[in-house]
């Protein structure tokens, strides 16, 4: 149900886009909306994958995330009659803080709590999603480790690998630093 009132609220601002014939408005949610279409796409092409690269999971976080907060800084803007280059540069602020918040969620999936969280810990793991801090940190180990990744991936559970074990790998390599300075 909340999915449909959120599809239903976004095609409404493009309804609203074309009866105040803004195209530009229009023209970025449209932009925002493909990129992360995309994202998603790639998302899924790469799920339960733990040989995936940094440039692509960097470039899904952009896409589903960044591109998001931008269209978020930049219509306002639009909107309020801002001109182009204003717009821009807010975008790319958005775009800035898309990035560092996802990859502090990620960060925060695997050193948070449940009760914090609002949903399990490593959950990413469990819908067979690498991310950042996880490709750091079985980079810094080795193959075994990759193993007990990828078997978590295939699972989608802890079943074969305790959990507490992925996230001692996370936590000795450098992979929170590295991920939280890539957000910072």
């Amino acid at each position: 149900m909340t999915v449909l009132a959120g599809d239903w609220l976004y095609m409404r601002s493009f309804a609203v886009a074309l009866g105040e014939k803004n195209f530009e408005v229009l023209n970025t949610l449209i932009d925002i909306t493909q990129k992360m279409v995309e994202g998603e796409l790639l998302q899924l092409t790469l799920l339960g994958k733990s040989e995936i690269t940094e440039e692509q999971l960097l470039d899904i976080v952009e896409r589903k995330t960044a591109y998001f907060f931008a269209g978020c800084t930049k219509l306002p803007a639009l909107t309020a009659g801002m001109n182009h280059g204003s717009a821009d540069r807010l975008a790319e602020v958005g775009k800035g803080l898309g990035m560092a918040f996802q990859l502090v969620d990620d960060l925060l999936d695997l050193t948070s709590t449940k009760a914090v969280l609002g949903k399990p810990v490593a959950s990413d793991l469990k819908e067979g999603k690498m991310t950042l801090p996880v490709l750091f940190a079985i980079r810094h180990g080795g193959p075994e480790d990759t193993v007990k990744v990828q078997k978590v991936l295939d699972e989608r559970d802890f079943r074969s690998v305790d959990q507490a074990e992925i996230l001692s790998l996370v936590e000795r390599s450098d992979a929170l630093n590295r991920t939280r300075s890539l957000a910072y």
